[in-house]
C-alpha cells in the first residue's frame, strides 16, 4: 500500500477499510478515486472473508469536500467532456453503495459535502460526529444537487430537504439525523475505538451491535425549531413564491434565508426545485440518478457553473455574475431544457436496478 495513493485499502479482521487520501483537498473526489472505490467494493462484495466495508477520510478536516471542482471548471472552460465521464462513473458508484449487500459503514466526520454525501449518505450505516458538517451546496456554484442528493433531500421530513437544496446550508449531526442523512451519532473521540472494535465483527449483526454500543444522543439540531415556517414557505409552487413567503413570513430567520437564496444562481435554483420535486415522483434512487445525470450534463454547458466556480473557488471574489441574473428571467422552457432525454448517452441506471417486490 502506497501512502501517496488517493484511496488507501487495507483489511483489519474481517473489515475492509477504504480511506479517501487527499487530506490537503479535504479528500475531494477524482475520477481515479471513484474507479478505485468501485473496484474495492466489487472485490469486497464477492470476498467471503469480508464482513463489512468501512469508509473514512484522511486528515482532520473531513471525510470528503465533494468532487474536484477545479478539474470540472477547467474541463468546462476547455469545452471538454471528462467531467461527464466522471459523473457517469460517480453516479454508478452511488447506486452500488446504496445496494451494497454487506454493511457499508461511513464515518461522516468533519466536512461531508456534494460528492462526499454521495459516497456516504447512501450507506447502510452512516455515522456523524459533533464535527460533522453535511451539505449539498451546489446552487452556490451554479450547479444542481447530484450524486443522489435530490433523492435523499426529497425524502427528508416536510420541506426540510427543499430548504437545504436551495440554500446549500450545512447541517450538524442532529439535523443530519433529523433529515435522514445519517443513522447514528458517535463522538469523534470514540472513532478510533469504534474502528478497532469493528475489526472483531464476524457478522453483519455484530457490526450493527458494535456501532450501537458507541452511539449516543446527538447534540440538539436547529431545524426542528424552524419547521413551521420552513414547511409553509417551501411548499410554494415556484422559487419566486418561496422567496416571497420567506420575506413576508415575519420571522427574521426566514427573511435571512430569502437573502441567502437570492445570492445563488437563479437558473440553478429553479432547476434544483424541479429536481427535488421530480425526485419525489420518481421514487427509486436509480431513476433519480438518471435524472441528475441529464441535469448535470446540461449544467456543464451553461455559463453559471464556470462563473460560480470562478467566483467561489478560483478568484474567490464571492461576486458571481449569474446569467440570467434574476429569477424572473429564467423561463419554464429554460428549466425544462435541463431534463431533456440524452438518447444513447443516458445513464440508464433505472433499467439496471434490481426488481423489488
Amino acid at each position: 500500500m502506497n501512502n501517496e495513493d488517493p484511496v488507501l485499502l487495507h483489511t483489519a479482521g474481517r473489515i475492509r477499510h477504504i480511506t479517501l487520501n487527499r487530506p490537503r483537498a479535504i479528500n475531494a473526489l477524482t475520477h481515479t478515486m471513484v474507479l478505485r472505490i468501485d473496484e474495492a467494493l466489487a472485490a469486497a462484495e464477492h470476498d467471503d472473508s469480508v464482513t463489512a466495508v468501512l469508509l473514512s477520510g484522511a486528515g482532520e478536516r473531513g471525510l470528503c469536500a465533494g468532487g474536484d471542482i477545479r478539474a470540472i471548471y477547467e474541463d468546462a472552460r476547455a469545452g471538454g467532456s471528462t467531467s461527464v465521464d466522471f459523473w457517469r462513473d460517480e453516479y454508478r458508484l452511488n447506486a452500488r453503495i446504496a445496494r451494497f449487500p454487506k454493511p457499508y459503514v461511513a464515518l461522516m466526520d468533519g466536512i461531508v459535502m456534494g460528492g462526499g454525501v454521495g459516497v456516504s449518505a447512501h450507506a447502510g450505516v452512516r455515522i456523524v460526529t459533533e464535527r460533522s458538517r453535511v451539505a449539498m451546496p451546489e446552487t452556490g456554484i451554479g450547479f444542481v444537487p447530484d450524486v443522489g442528493g435530490t433523492h435523499l433531500l426529497a425524502s427528508a421530513p416536510g420541506e426540510l430537504g427543499t430548504h437545504l437544496a436551495l440554500t446549500g446550508d450545512a447541517v450538524g449531526a442532529g439535523d443530519a439525523l433529523l433529515c435522514g442523512l445519517a443513522d447514528h451519532f458517535v463522538p469523534s473521540e470514540h472513532l478510533v475505538d469504534l474502528t478497532r472494535d469493528l475489526s472483531g465483527s464476524a457478522t453483519p449483526a455484530e457490526v450493527e451491535t458494535t456501532v450501537r454500543r458507541y452511539a449516543t444522543a446527538p447534540p440538539a439540531g436547529e431545524l426542528a425549531a424552524h419547521r413551521d415556517w420552513i414547511d409553509a414557505c417551501y411548499a410554494a409552487a415556484s422559487v419566486e413564491e418561496i422567496v416571497d413567503r420567506l420575506q413576508n413570513r415575519g420571522v427574521p430567520a426566514a427573511k435571512e434565508t430569502a437573502e441567502t437564496i437570492l445570492a445563488k444562481s437563479p437558473t440553478a435554483l429553479k432547476v434544483t426545485l424541479a429536481s427535488v420535486r421530480g425526485a419525489r415522483r420518481l421514487g427509486s434512487l436509480e431513476a433519480v440518478l438518471d435524472q441528475e445525470f441529464r441535469v448535470s450534463c446540461a449544467a456543464f454547458t451553461r455559463p453559471d457553473l464556470v462563473e460560480g466556480v470562478r467566483a467561489q473557488i478560483i478568484d474567490k471574489d464571492r461576486n458571481p455574475q449569474w446569467s440570467p441574473a434574476r429569477l424572473a428571467q429564467v423561463s419554464s422552457a429554460d428549466v425544462a431544457g435541463f431534463f431533456e432525454p440524452l438518447g444513447d448517452r443516458e445513464l440508464g441506471l433505472a433499467g439496471d436496478a434490481p426488481a423489488t417486490g
